[in-house]
């Protein structure tokens, strides 16, 4: 089974949240959509300043990146 590397997006800043082997990249997908929800729910000026969470290989190559706010703000109504 892989390992993949979780981080916090912060502009061009990439702050490490951890690194877990996962049968593959759907079950790791699946947990940084749930880490960006967390992260969204616990620091909420992070999804101001249009944060995300990646998931990267081994070889530090991205595989996938959810937003911390999944609605961007100039899609809000109101």
């Amino acid at each position: 089974m892989p390992y993949y590397t979780f981080d916090l997006v912060v502009g061009d800043e990439f702050r490490n949240q951890g690194t877990i082997i996962l049968e593959d990249i759907s079950v790791a997908s699946d947990r940084a959509d749930q880490l960006a929800n967390e992260l969204s729910q616990v620091k909420p000026e992070l999804k101001a300043r249009g944060c995300a969470v990646r998931v990267t290989d081994i070889d530090r190559h991205e595989l996938y990146r959810t937003p911390l706010d999944p609605v961007p703000r100039w899609r809000r109504t109101g």
